[in-house]
């Protein structure tokens, strides 16, 4: 089967790779001239672990190739799989434009019979509102909301408990059936609205999961309860179950679940509808995101030229990525209050310019730690856990997800600090 995968950053290039693997013939379109001269080298436009393997095991099997050539890309093409990554602003509202304008003036040059589909994060009715501005009766359109995850991206695309479809019609499930077939066969089928709705209500679910055990662990440190306690008693409740997403930690950081709030909650205006819960998530999930500021704050008083030591930077552990990552938000924080940042992180040798005059990028994580009043446990990365610190002065540890406990709870030297346990 002939693809084209439209949109080669996270999603689309992982897409693209992973289809290639499963036996398709794949055409990547994009319009950045570097992004896909860099892919058609085996180099993905960011760091996902296996990706770049991916790939260039899928270019030498002469299944995989990228362009900028639209016409190129489409030419012969049955399925064109639109994988933007949906850009999203800092108030987490999408830019929902910059993906439609591109599909619309890609949708001229398909061939008849061709099928899109959408997996890009858009808000439920869009796939319908270019179905009603296409003009054309002879393509036809699907839904596949992208379920993707950083730094585990390939696991999740190529061993899914499940793929969400919708669909028009039986031979649009016949189509998709088979280029999924060596992949799974375990496809939920719906309309094309259940499936765009249902990505926004997983989002939504996981985002109101966070808030509420944070919330509970909040109030959990007031009062001498210790919330991973209190998560193991969730989660051992059969109504509940033992994969909820229910453990005490720091804010969901990035645009993923804060943009199917967003849309949620412009839909329930739109509409004339009060959602109250729904829109309160991006409050409790905002004020959580302060937890940290408020525990150096209380520990320290003024924090003018104090040194911090900050490990992981990026977005999360196994990318390179740093928008939307908290752990920058809290080191431009920490800057603005005169404090000194020293931080590590295992992905970057370098900063971007704009950080460089904020953040004091050390070698090694034990440099990070070295002669700091606090060191903050911000991006879980396993080295982490392997590292030698040498503690002979009292040391201050905020590790809101507990990720390094059996590492520093019980140390003589340490001070641990954590979500949901009071201090000792």
């Amino acid at each position: 089967m002939k693809v084209c995968v439209f949109g080669l950053w996270h999603l689309g290039s992982v897409t693209a790779a992973c289809l290639a693997d499963a036996g398709c013939e794949v055409a990547g379109l994009d319009e950045g001239e570097e992004v896909i001269d860099a892919l058609n080298h085996g180099h993905a436009p960011l760091l996902e672990p296996g990706l770049d393997d991916l790939i260039r095991k899928g270019i030498a099997a002469g299944r995989l190739r990228f362009t900028t050539d639209s016409a190129e890309a489409v030419k012969n093409a049955s399925v064109v799989w639109v994988a933007f990554d949906t850009p999203v602003s800092d108030d987490d509202r999408a830019d929902v434009n910059y993906v439609v304008a591109r599909v619309e003036k890609l949708l001229p040059l398909l061939e008849p019979g061709a099928l899109v589909i959408i997996s890009s994060q858009l808000p439920v009715g869009t796939v319908g509102a270019l179905e009603r501005r296409c003009g054309r009766k002879d393509i036809s359109f699907a839904a596949l909301p992208e379920n993707l995850r950083l730094g585990k991206a390939i696991e999740v695309f190529t061993k899914p408990d499940r793929i969400v479809a919708g669909v028009r019609s039986d031979s649009d499930r016949v189509r998709i059936s088979k280029m999924l077939a060596p992949i799974t066969e375990r496809i939920e089928w719906m309309s094309v609205e259940s499936a765009e709705m249902t990505k926004h209500a997983i989002n939504a679910f996981l985002a109101t999961s966070v808030v509420f055990i944070n919330e509970i662990a909040t109030i959990c440190e007031e009062v001498g309860a210790d919330a991973k306690e209190v998560e193991r008693g969730l989660k051992s409740e059969s109504r509940i179950g033992p994969r909820a997403y229910l453990s005490p930690g720091a804010a969901f950081a990035g645009g993923t679940l804060a943009r199917d709030i967003a849309f949620l909650s412009e839909l329930s205006e739109r509409a004339n509808r009060k959602s109250p819960l729904i829109e309160s998530v991006k409050t409790s999930n905002d004020l959580h995101k302060g937890w940290t500021r408020r525990k150096l704050q209380m520990l320290f008083g003024d924090l003018r030229d104090r040194t911090v030591g900050v490990w992981g930077l990026t977005y999360k552990p196994g990318t390179d990525t740093l928008r939307r990552s908290s752990s920058v938000e809290l080191c431009r924080w920490l800057h603005d209050q005169g404090a000194h940042v020293i931080a590590h992180d295992p992905a970057l040798k370098s900063l971007p310019q704009e950080l460089q005059s904020i953040i004091n990028l050390r070698d090694s994580p034990a440099d990070a730690a070295s002669n700091v009043d606090a060191l903050v446990v911000a991006t879980e990365w396993p080295m982490y856990r392997e590292v030698k610190l040498d503690i002979r002065d009292r040391l201050t540890v905020i590790d809101a997800n507990r990720f390094l406990r059996d590492r520093f709870e019980s140390h003589a030297a340490v001070r641990y600090v954590t979500i949901g346990k009071g201090l000792t």
